[in-house]
């Protein structure tokens, strides 16, 4: 694919579930259409939000391709295929090259700590295994514990043609600099943390991985259309407006915000497989708080 279109508001989309947790699939295709007509660029299916630790792997591969399928073209479709198993990783992976995905999200491992040199090692195999998918990097230390330093993506960058780019979701606006240096200004920089991919653009990156896209993906596919355009006086004006919604999104552990959210869109039920519950009525009133404030609910 033309890679470049890996950028601006890249929705990590909720799975919706009925209430008895089944995977609600007439519900997600009318949310991936409803995402392309509000101008939303891009599509993460099975992401963290879209409750990848509690997919089997049967249902991870259907919602990927249920996501391509229905988008049809529209956006790119990047399939969460990460694991803290490198075989697990490497089968994901393929699976999203063979359904037509555009890209592929590969988290770093969690749990078992890796070195940096396991890191490259790991990240590697994966690439290589699917040599014709660009690959995204996802480092996200706050849940993963291990953090792939700046180093070892630059190594990757360099040595493995089609890792092309990451989710950066350190809050560090540091290193987006930092990593332009070292890996290139082609190197794609996506932010992972809403509150922060303000100023993460104004570092050098080219969008976000948006939780709060989930609920304005219009708000969002027009903020960061300004950062894009450098019109980062109507870029502060949206954020604005958003802040307050990116912070009630993780009032509690996501995706139990944002599900609830879109439940009052009317979107899909609330409904999240345990070990995530139903958010607490101080959690719900924030984040209606938060959408009458951006605007998207009455």
């Amino acid at each position: 694919m033309d890679i470049s279109r890996l950028q601006g508001s890249i929705v990590a989309i909720i799975t919706p579930m009925t209430e008895g947790g089944a995977i609600d699939e007439l519900a997600l295709r009318k949310m991936v259409d409803w995402h392309v007509e509000q101008g939303t660029h891009g599509i993460v299916a099975v992401g963290t939000t879209g409750e990848s630790p509690t997919l089997d792997h049967d249902e991870h591969r259907r919602v990927v391709e249920i996501v391509i399928e229905q988008a049809g073209g529209r956006v790119p479709v990047i399939a969460g295929t990460g694991s803290n198993s490198t075989a697990e990783a490497i089968a994901l992976t393929r699976h999203a090259a063979e359904a037509g995905a555009d890209a592929a999200l590969v988290v770093v491992p969690y749990y078992n700590k890796p070195t940096q040199a396991g890191l490259y090692a790991h990240f590697r195999a994966v690439a290589e295994a699917a040599p014709a998918l660009p690959i995204l990097i996802y480092n996200v230390p706050g849940r993963t514990v291990a953090d792939i330093s700046n180093d070892t993506i630059t190594r990757l960058a360099n040595d493995v043609p089609n890792i092309v780019g990451i989710k950066d979701a350190t809050g560090d606006l540091n290193r987006p600099s930092l990593l332009r240096l070292s890996a290139g200004a082609d190197f794609i920089q996506l932010s992972g943390e809403d509150g922060t991919a303000l100023g993460f653009n104004a570092h050098g990156g080219r969008g976000c991985i948006s939780v709060t896209a989930n609920v304005a993906p219009g708000l969002c596919a027009e903020f960061q259309e300004a950062t894009l355009k450098g019109d980062y006086a109507r870029a502060l004006e949206l954020q604005d407006r958003l802040m307050p919604l990116h912070k009630a999104l993780f009032v509690e552990t996501s995706p139990g915000p944002v599900k609830y959210a879109c439940s009052l869109l009317g979107l899909c039920t609330p409904f999240a497989r345990l070990p995530m519950v139903e958010i607490a009525d101080s959690s719900k009133k924030a984040v209606k708080a938060a959408m009458r404030h951006a605007g998207i609910l009455d």
